[in-house]
């Protein structure tokens, strides 16, 4: 089996700083990508950022020249680097992966519990 677990999130003022962090631990054989969503309330689950394992990313429109993401592949890391918050982007950030946990299996989608970020105007 394959754990994501998130940290990082809370409460913080607009315009502010905040940086995710997600470690993958458990049976991994292999990472294709690993990234982040978010849901509000009210509204669907929307992807924010994605990485592959070879450092393509891709963004949201909505998060483009504030967010930005990373990862570490020897500690099955994924880190988001929010900046500029805005009361808008208040949501749970939920870690997700595509990995590998069979020898001959494919990639399986994982997700971790999910942090709350709460941008206060």
């Amino acid at each position: 089996q394959v754990q994501l677990v998130e940290f990082g999130g809370g409460l913080v003022q607009a315009e502010g700083p905040r940086r995710l962090s997600c470690v993958a631990s458990g049976r991994i054989l292999g990472i294709n990508a690993m990234g982040w969503y978010r849901q509000a309330p009210g509204k669907q689950r929307e992807l924010v950022a994605m990485m592959s394992s070879g450092g393509t990313a891709n963004y949201a429109d909505f998060v483009k020249g504030r967010f930005t993401i990373s990862m570490d592949n020897a500690k099955n890391m994924v880190y988001l680097q929010m900046n500029n918050l805005k009361p808008e982007d208040t949501a749970v950030y939920y870690c997700h992966g595509q990995v590998r946990d069979r020898a001959s299996g494919p990639y399986m989608n994982y997700w971790g519990p999910g942090t709350q970020v709460t941008v206060s105007s």
